[in-house]
């Protein structure tokens, strides 16, 4: 955890830059409303809301350790209000300094007698406030309708040489569950249990994140993921929340809570891979399964992949459960090792995005970090399949990228 004097520098940088866009998104506001009858009452309350905003940023830089540990709800309401105000006055403010740029140069341009016509809004003004107010919109669609939206993407996964029993098998595969930023808002949830159940999967595999740090934030749910079930079984491993590494605990903390969290999966109906590999048989064949602990760059790099294949039958068709896509592309991907598809997730898409299949436009702010983000993946003959997440971290909402459930069938390729 970060000293106190090293959040006082961190609280007073965000600060200054927090100012800023208050100051460049209001002057915005001004250029295009200040000849409303009522402005000075939309003054006064715009500096009320920034004060009150500054006010909770200042609370939240200093009660961010313990709101993730005892008071989630605080934790999530902050970051509701302050990334669905921040982001459309960044849009305002990056407005302002074009506007005001054309208006420097245009100015420059111009014969002093003339400068009285220099206009000070154009049509640059009028767009960057509606795309403002657009993602204003977006962020409490996304906060509310958006967050539940569960959607189904389904993908035929090549194998070659996959013999004819395995044909059509279907693996259901869920992700990033985070189910302590669900806060026991069970109605909407079960409904995108009942989906997933309603696919009727031959495997079901989950990979990794169920919680967002404490065993606790399970509990209610064990009930209602054991009554997911698959033809052929249930699958599970760990993520990068999944072993309490981001709150204050003793050694014999963390290790009480991962353990509980372990039993959790077995409760709540899964086999957890603990860097182990499973077989399943259909049609008189037989598929391997391996899953391995967290391994990520830049993250907790627990996971072994050779041990999980330790024994296996690796002239098998292989699926590989792996939380982090950044394990695919440095210990699988080129053939390094004997996988046809790996299941991921990790990335939640960043839970913000843009994909329009039939324009080929797919785009989220995770490609800055992650260069396979969502979707189906292929190097050759291997496959990656990121999943968009089923959950919530950090942000409570989704915007352009909805909650995933993925429905692979294998085909022989």
């Amino acid at each position: 955890m970060p000293t106190v004097s090293t959040r006082v520098i961190i609280a007073l940088i965000l600060l200054g830059l927090i100012l800023l866009i208050e100051w460049m998104a209001w002057r915005n506001f001004q250029r295009m409303w200040s000849g409303l009858n009522r402005f000075d009452t939309v003054r006064k309350v715009w500096l009320g809301v920034s004060v009150i905003q500054l006010m909770w940023f200042a609370v939240y830089t200093f009660r961010w350790d313990v709101w993730r540990e005892h008071n989630p709800q605080y934790l999530l309401v902050t970051h509701a209000v302050l990334i669905s105000l921040l982001v459309p006055k960044m849009w305002l403010g990056g407005t302002e300094l074009v506007e005001a740029t054309r208006q420097g140069i245009q100015w420059l341009l111009t014969r002093p007698e003339q400068r009285s016509g220099i206009p000070r809004r154009t049509f640059i003004t009028w767009s960057g406030q509606a795309m403002a107010g657009v993602l204003l919109a977006s962020f409490s669609y996304g906060m509310t309708r958006g967050r539940y939206n569960y959607h189904v993407r389904r993908s035929d996964v090549p194998i070659p040489g996959l013999p004819k029993g395995l044909e059509g098998l279907r693996i259901v595969q869920i992700s990033d569950a985070h189910l302590g930023s669900f806060l026991e808002d069970f109605g909407p949830v079960e409904r995108g249990l009942e989906l997933i159940q309603s696919l009727d999967a031959d495997v079901l595999c989950f990979t990794g994140d169920l919680v967002n740090d404490h065993s606790d934030e399970a509990e209610p749910w064990i009930g209602r993921f054991k009554k997911l079930t698959a033809r052929y079984g249930k699958f599970s491993i760990l993520g990068n929340h999944d072993y309490a590494d981001y709150a204050r605990r003793t050694d014999e903390e963390r290790e009480q809570v991962r353990s509980r969290i372990r039993e959790i999966h077995g409760e709540m109906g899964f086999d957890l891979l603990l860097d182990e590999h499973r077989y399943v048989e259909r049609g008189g064949e037989r598929i391997l399964f391996a899953g391995v602990q967290n391994w990520g760059k830049g993250f907790r790099q627990t996971g072994d992949l050779d041990a999980a294949l330790k024994g296996a039958d690796v002239g098998l068709p292989a699926v590989l459960l792996s939380h982090d896509p950044t394990h695919w592309e440095e210990r699988v991907m080129g053939e390094k090792a004997p996988i046809d598809l790996t299941l991921s997730g990790h990335t939640h898409g960043m839970q913000m995005g843009l994909e329009i299949p039939a324009l080929g436009i797919k785009f989220s702010p995770s490609k800055l970090r992650y260069s396979r983000w969502g979707g189906l993946y292929t190097e050759g003959k291997q496959h990656l399949h990121v999943n968009r997440g089923f959950g919530l971290l950090a942000f409570p909402g989704r915007i352009g990228m909805p909650p995933e459930i993925t429905e692979l069938t294998l085909r022989k390729g």
